[in-house]
């Protein structure tokens, strides 16, 4: 659910953000909470290497169970909160051992609901199990390329995967991008929608709000140096003298940078083209 601001100051007029009303106010499980490091876009010698990254608001990592290796044992959910390292919003959960988790909230699982992981669980929101046994047509999120290594594809906020086909070896399914392609059997997947599906309808209102994010201002190459971009340099205003290129000089429109020959054979068909914005 989305909340507008009274424009009280400029910085609130037009801002729109995910209301928070429902989650939990209180500081995260302390046992699954690290603290994390902010590189600022540097690697281990100190060079950048992803621009306009820095600064920002600290925050602790969240330790979460992509894996839900778990098997046939209930657990119950504890809370719902949101997660500041990620845009989908996350819940707390506690087996009947007495341990707790987090993992990735769907849409539809709420306070008391019952989640299990396992080869022949319920088909319901927030349930585990291999591809195999999930029938056809049923939206997952949080599954794995490879059995056991844990969930990587759909983790976003409102994303889901479908099941369009099953084969001898493996699932074909359909992601959010339009790419169809294979994944093992025997891979685990999370029954449901994952939570927080306004997160793509919210305005952050004021330049200050990208900054608390960790997110750095934007220069054009062409008001830059020669030194510092291709692009750069000129007498007085310039057009960059060359076709768009990054800092590093390789195209910036269209080139196909994917060099993975090995996993293409597990690619039905590529995702849809991007739609022109502008």
């Amino acid at each position: 659910m989305l909340k507008s601001f009274k424009p009280i100051t400029p910085g609130q007029r037009g801002t729109v953000l995910v209301s928070k009303k429902e989650l939990w106010s209180g500081d995260p499980y302390k046992k699954l909470i690290k603290s994390s490091k902010s590189t600022g876009g540097r690697n281990n010698q100190g060079r950048i290497t992803s621009r306009r990254m820095g600064g920002g608001a600290k925050r602790k990592y969240r330790v979460i169970d992509f894996k839900r290796n778990k098997f046939d044992k209930s657990a119950e959910v504890i809370r719902k909160e949101y997660d500041p390292n990620r845009s989908a919003f996350i819940c707390l959960i506690k087996y009947e051992d007495g341990e707790h988790r987090y993992i990735l909230c769907p849409q539809k699982l709420n306070l008391g609901d019952k989640v299990m992981s396992g080869d022949n669980v319920e088909i319901k929101d927030g349930n585990c199990l291999p591809l195999k046994n999930i029938p056809v047509g049923t939206n997952v999120h949080n599954i794995e390329l490879k059995p056991g290594a844990g969930g990587q594809i759909a983790r976003s906020a409102g994303t889901s995967v479908q099941i369009i086909s099953k084969e001898e070896t493996n699932v074909q399914i359909k992601m959010v991008s339009g790419e169809i392609r294979y994944i093992n059997k025997n891979s685990l997947a999370t029954i449901g929608v994952l939570s927080n599906p306004d997160n793509k309808n919210t305005k952050l209102g004021k330049a200050g709000r990208n900054r608390y994010l960790g997110k750095r201002p934007k220069v054009r190459g062409v008001v830059m140096n020669p030194v510092d971009h291709p692009h750069g340099g000129g007498e007085g205003k310039s057009a960059g003298g060359r076709h768009p290129v990054s800092p590093t000089g390789q195209s910036a429109k269209g080139l196909k940078t994917r060099d993975n020959k090995r996993t293409d054979k597990f690619i039905v068909k590529r995702r849809n083209k991007r739609k022109d914005t502008k």
